[in-house]
């Protein structure tokens, strides 16, 4: 098997990346296309930092098992099958499934931190950074942690102006000049999604032949 297309995607939090894969994934049958997100390689919550107030920082490097994350990439950017348990976000309810990432024309590795992991970005063929302006990205925030995370408004913008915002200024928002491809998302992002899919179906192409 040809060795699949790799395309990294980025962006600050709340930029509309979850929204944006969803609609990429779509445009595309499931056997052409792979997701790893950086979601599913958290360290245990017990590892995490924790700031001077108390409260555990999810929007740190550190966070992150990014030597694992790259193995994995690495793997399945040599044609290999990859599995790994779903992270579940410290949820003792939730029994994590098995994740089967399986080797297609085309694998997208999702992540805030996935240009700024040096392992992790030199596999990745083409760079694409999902951009908003920050007064978008907290109004968004605000309702998705309320609604899906229960999470109350002075919670959130704690979060936001400790965590959030500063890991955006060193870690991501530094590495915007290095992408290939910045979109647009303060309202939509429906031309910068045709474009990239056009071409990626052009890579599934090629990749067939």
């Amino acid at each position: 098997m040809q060795h699949p297309f790799i395309v990294g995607i980025t962006g600050g939090s709340a930029s509309g990346k979850t929204t944006f894969l969803r609609r990429l994934l779509a445009s595309f049958p499931e056997e052409d296309i792979c997701l790893i997100s950086q979601d599913n390689y958290y360290h245990p919550r017990e590892s995490q930092s924790i700031d001077v107030n108390g409260v555990t920082n999810f929007d740190l490097p550190s966070s992150i098992d990014s030597a694992s994350y790259a193995a994995d990439v690495l793997q399945i950017s040599q044609g290999k099958e990859v599995r790994r348990l779903e992270y579940t976000f410290n949820n003792p309810n939730v029994k994590p499934a098995e994740l089967v990432f399986r080797p297609a024309p085309i694998v997208v590795v999702e992540g805030i931190f996935v240009f700024y992991f040096e392992e992790v970005a030199k596999l990745l063929d083409l760079k694409v950074y999902i951009d908003a302006r920050e007064h978008v990205k907290l109004q968004r925030r605000i309702v998705r942690d309320r609604d899906e995370r229960g999470y109350d408004l002075e919670d959130v913008l704690y979060r936001y102006t400790n965590h959030v915002a500063p890991t955006y200024e060193k870690y991501i928002k530094p590495f915007k000049q290095d992408a290939d491809i910045v979109i647009p998302n303060n309202r939509h992002f429906e031309r910068g999604l045709e474009v990239l899919v056009s071409y990626l179906r052009s890579k599934v192409t090629e990749a067939k032949q």
